[in-house]
């Protein structure tokens, strides 16, 4: 199949979603969660477990705003909050009580400051440039072509930034956040993009080796013989992650979202962003 005469649907499709994530980001920027802007932590041991997503409503409905509750072990859960101070603890620990049926134990309180949030920042982009560089390099050296690297870095920038366009807009109607999960969905997914963009060349290279045809109808080729593996991988986690979206709760409700995306952007760059611009950058600087 000739996947790559479609090319400017690729280029156009793509644009469309940076230009969307730009204009999201530029409009109604981020509902940062406690993890970035500070607020509450509190952490109780409930000995026969609790439903999540009821004690969230319930808390909410008191005016409380409840920006995660995370399952540890040992029946242990950790309330986030926002604007919550010492003197409300006893009613949020009698509202949990009544919900549950049962008593419950504080085990920790914190009052999470903004500077660590601005710490997460650095430590995010930091991973985000070390990664790239590092990827860059290593496909680069296996590949022994610099355009390789750089082909499957600016798919995977590409899904990155994309994701981060679409938690600004999930933000704005839905009230997604970003936060400590999100950041570890974000970095899953550019190793999702680049591992799916390795199979792609690699293929390319051994039928490249055997000199078979020009290289629109070697990357062609390649797609063709990858797209189901492609395809039935990306839809293995699609729907596992789908399942946790419907039924893991309120917990990991964005999280299980984000790699959702993540999954979805880096299966459509794998073979439609990344190939295209290999294709272009080996057909207009090798030549020269």
């Amino acid at each position: 199949m000739n996947f790559l005469k479609y090319k400017k649907i690729y280029y156009t499709l793509s644009f469309i979603m940076i230009v969307v994530s730009l204009f999201s980001i530029a409009k109604f920027g981020f509902n940062k969660g406690v993890d970035f802007v500070g607020g509450t932590s509190i952490e109780y041991k409930v000995e026969n477990g609790l439903s999540t997503e009821d004690i969230s409503n319930e808390l909410s409905d008191k005016g409380y705003d409840v920006s995660s509750i995370q399952k540890t072990s040992d029946n242990n859960y950790i309330f986030k909050f926002r604007n919550v101070d010492s003197s409300q603890r006893s009613e949020i620990e009698s509202i949990i009580e009544a919900r549950s049926n049962q008593a419950v134990i504080e085990t920790k309180f914190e009052l999470v400051g903004p500077s660590i949030g601005g710490e997460l920042i650095k430590k995010t982009i930091y991973a985000l440039v070390i990664s790239a560089v590092l990827i860059l390099f290593w496909v680069a050296v296996q590949f022994k072509n610099i355009f390789y690297g750089a082909s499957a870095i600016l798919a995977m920038l590409h899904d990155a930034f994309i994701l981060v366009g679409s938690f600004s807009l999930l933000g704005y109607l839905f009230g997604a956040e970003i936060d400590f999960l999100f950041v570890t969905a974000l970095l899953t997914t550019l190793s999702f993009s680049v591992h799916d963009t390795i199979v792609v060349f690699d293929r390319i290279r051994e039928i490249k080796r055997r000199n078979e045809g020009t290289l629109v109808d070697i990357s062609n080729r390649a797609l063709t013989e990858t797209m189901v593996r492609s395809l039935n991988n990306s839809f293995t986690i699609a729907f596992m992650l789908i399942a946790l979206l419907l039924l893991g709760g309120t917990t990991v409700k964005w999280f299980a979202a984000a790699l959702l995306i993540g999954t979805v952007l880096g299966t459509y760059s794998s073979p439609f962003v990344a190939v295209p611009l290999l294709n272009f950058f080996l057909s207009k600087f090798l030549k020269k």
